[in-house]
């Protein structure tokens, strides 16, 4: 059963309306706090004022404690309470796990800004855009609060117990598909991404070789299990996809390629082949200009919590919009029926 510190806690992320309870509140004086200093992430360790850059490092990572644990009571929830008491209170607490998935991204994401510190825009919503609580106050200070309709989705209707763990690429992530090595992200990525519908199975490379630092990947306990990527200026990275990236590809999987590999499937490879020396589709220039950053995302098939997919979402697009972005597009296909899904059900 749950043990009594698992009720409290619980119970101070409901208290009362209008006030929290201590765990609440210290989430939320962390968040804050965090966002407003981010300026401090990038000191160099020899500065005179580096000892910010500690400080802020240091209310992160427990930050991140307090996200885990709440995240873990959720997963508790589900497997020990009442069925009675568990329908009752999932809904609230799946809403608040979902949150922190994303805002605990986004902090991590700031501890990785060493250069420049992002724009964090922000203008006051309507008051009812915002539910009430912890919820709505997480979702304020997330930069695309004010982005009412990414919030708002229905709870699963059989509640699961996974665990997940949300986080920014790492440059250790990245060996596998540098060539330095095969880190164990870069071999969980590749091994579902290659039985994944052709765009985003082949195009996700090009993200994490020309704009990793928009790049989130989902872990639960079987290892990565779904990605989010972007890159800030669509039009600028569709032309250094094109004139370097896709030509590198194409020299390494050269068209005869197509015809003699029967051991990575026939067919696969050859209408994988065809798919690199295919010319890319222009993206209308409309489009670039009312929605200059380009966005990709895509979960493995075991992972049935919307809820995940919904956190991913929100930290690559609350990271793009830190840094001055006002609007987003994807690339689907329209035969690609499984991400045509994934996307709708995303809203």
């Amino acid at each position: 059963p749950l043990t009594l510190e698992e009720v409290r806690m619980l119970v101070e992320l409901f208290y009362l309306p209008y006030h929290h309870g201590a765990l609440a509140q210290e989430l939320l004086e962390h968040f804050r706090w965090l966002r407003a200093n981010s300026l401090s992430v990038g000191v160099p360790a020899t500065a005179p004022d580096a000892c910010g850059g500690k400080r802020w490092r240091g209310r992160a990572q427990s930050f991140q404690l307090l996200c885990a644990r709440t995240c873990r009571l959720h997963s508790r929830l589900v497997s020990t309470a009442g069925r009675a008491l568990l329908y009752d209170l999932h809904p609230y607490l799946w809403d608040i796990r979902n949150m922190l998935l994303a805002a605990c991204a986004f902090v991590l994401w700031l501890g990785c800004q060493s250069i420049t510190a992002p724009i964090l825009l922000g203008r006051d919503a309507e008051p009812w855009a915002r539910r009430g609580g912890l919820f709505g106050e997480l979702q304020a200070l997330l930069p695309v609060g004010n982005s009412c309709d990414l919030f708002y989705h229905p709870p699963p209707l059989f509640p699961s117990s996974q665990l997940y763990v949300l986080r920014p690429l790492l440059p250790l992530d990245k060996l596998g598909h540098e060539g330095g090595g095969c880190s164990e992200v870069s071999q969980g990525l590749q091994s579902w991404l290659s039985r994944a519908p052709a765009l985003p199975g082949r195009l996700l490379g090009s993200f994490l070789s020309l704009s990793p630092e928009y790049t989130f990947v989902l872990e639960d306990e079987g290892g990565p299990c779904g990605y989010a990527a972007g890159a800030l200026h669509a039009e600028g990275f569709l032309q250094q996809r094109d004139s370097s990236w896709l030509p590198a590809i194409r020299h390494k999987y050269p068209p005869e390629l197509g015809t003699g590999g029967p051991a990575l499937g026939q067919d696969a490879l050859e209408e994988a082949v065809l798919f690199f020396h295919a010319e890319p589709l222009a993206v209308p220039q409309p489009v670039l200009r009312r929605f200059p950053s380009l966005v990709q995302l895509g979960t493995a098939p075991r992972v049935l919590d919307v809820g995940a997919s919904r956190s991913l979402a929100l930290c690559l697009l609350s990271a793009l919009r830190a840094n001055g972005s006002r609007g987003v597009f994807c690339q689907v296909s329209d035969t690609d029926r499984q991400q045509l899904s994934f996307y709708s059900k995303l809203g």
